[in-house]
């Protein structure tokens, strides 16, 4: 279905681990090679919260996230398309993936209407109603420049029944085919998309139901995706039930294909969907823990506001290679947040981004040298997975 556009080769797997499905590789995109398995810290805004760019790619980052939602609404498509797309809006010269918006307009239950043509809702700055269809995100996400772009969809709650959720995985794979024909069409009645080349990721739903996310995998497969996301997971269900949805839904997708999960991004998460083949992950969670004093280390996340950091000389984490590590203690962190001075987020999140980047290229190179499995021992001794209800703010994606 995708004949008018021209295709290059996207994903190549480089290595496989021989204990797990885990594997590295890379994607070729516009804006250069992207090494996986990756994390892909979440700049919803065209910005990563509490770092600049430049220190976003001095931590090693190649590919950011961005929403489509949040941008339509501020500054406005308009803007965006002054300067040519995100890229240069943002000063970011590196890769972008935008998420349609699907997650935001479903976390406005209350304030939307789903239909066959789409979707209309109120946007929660200013209750302003606004319509978004398959096409129309296609679109914009093309005028953002997006390296990578994600079909519109339908998340559905955890805990809804077979016949709810029968209805929005089949209509996600309706819109799905819309958007890649729309997608498909760009090129060839505009000089304005006449040179994009970003891709186009449809969405896996289903919601918690092993027919329906086959069923799903199957109706998205019909339309020969570059790459797939695999959606509606990490909603509120027990981390049991997450790993067993993941690893039932991943086995289903083609090798060949890029996988990518969204809304994960702690250690623990991690690990389960590397181990499951999955070579791309995103979360507002590193960042918006670090703003309000969360930090990762080795041994587990450990709360920088807590009194027994107050004369504590150590850095956060004495392994770590980050600029808050090399210069900051514990005790002087502690202070900045006790006081409320802005450094103290920009220095944590510049750890916890940084953090994840080495895990991730620790991950890497042991799925290489086929100590993978290790490698994951030890990530699930410092962060033991949680056998009750997921957090719905720790791994989910940017809510509204």
């Amino acid at each position: 279905m995708n004949s008018t556009i021209e295709q290059t080769p996207l994903f190549t797997i480089e290595s496989q681990d021989p204990n797990s499905m885990a594997r590295t590789g890379f994607l070729d995109l516009p804006h250069g090679r992207v090494e996986t398995p990756v994390f892909m810290p979440v700049g919803t805004g065209a910005t990563v919260k509490a770092v600049t760019q430049d220190e976003v790619a001095d931590m090693g980052f190649r590919l950011i996230l961005a929403n489509t939602y949040h941008l339509y609404l501020r500054p406005g498509a308009d803007v965006v398309s002054q300067f040519g797309g995100v890229h240069r809006f943002s000063a970011w010269p590196h890769n972008i993936l935008t998420d349609s918006g699907g997650f935001q307009v479903f976390s406005l239950a209350a304030n939307r209407k789903i239909s066959e043509a789409g979707v209309r809702f109120r946007s929660h700055i200013d209750g302003s109603a606004h319509d978004f269809t398959p096409e129309s995100v296609v679109e914009l996400q093309a005028g953002y420049g997006s390296d990578i772009q994600m079909a519109l969809d339908i998340c559905t709650p955890y805990g809804i029944d077979h016949a709810a959720a029968v209805e929005a995985c089949d209509m996600t794979a309706r819109w799905a085919k819309r958007a890649v024909t729309r997608r498909a069409e760009l090129t060839n009645e505009s000089e304005l998309f006449a040179s994009y080349r970003g891709e186009l990721f449809p969405i896996v739903q289903g919601n918690f139901f092993k027919d329906l996310r086959q069923r799903s995998v199957e109706q998205l497969l019909e339309l020969e995706p570059r790459g797939i996301a695999i959606g509606g997971l990490s909603v509120g269900e027990p981390f049991s039930v997450f790993t067993d949805m993941l690893a039932h839904t991943a086995a289903l997708i083609p090798p060949k294909l890029p996988r990518y999960v969204m809304g994960i991004g702690t250690p623990e998460y991690i690990v389960a969907a590397v181990e499951q083949g999955i070579d791309m992950f995103d979360c507002v969670f590193p960042t918006r823990a670090g703003r309000n004093g969360g930090v990762f280390t080795r041994h587990g996340r450990i709360a920088l506001k807590n009194a027994r950091f107050r004369y504590d000389e150590e850095p956060i984490d004495t392994n770590c290679d980050c600029f808050t590590c090399r210069r900051y203690s514990r005790a002087y962190l502690r202070h900045l947040f006790i006081a409320g001075e802005m450094l103290g987020p920009m220095l944590a999140t510049r750890h916890n981004l940084r953090f994840l980047g080495k895990l991730l290229e620790d991950i890497r190179s042991a799925i290489r040298s086929g100590t993978f499995t290790a490698l994951a021992a030890t990530v699930r001794e410092a962060y033991p997975p949680r056998t009750g209800v997921i957090d719905s703010t720790e791994n989910t994606e940017n809510r509204v």
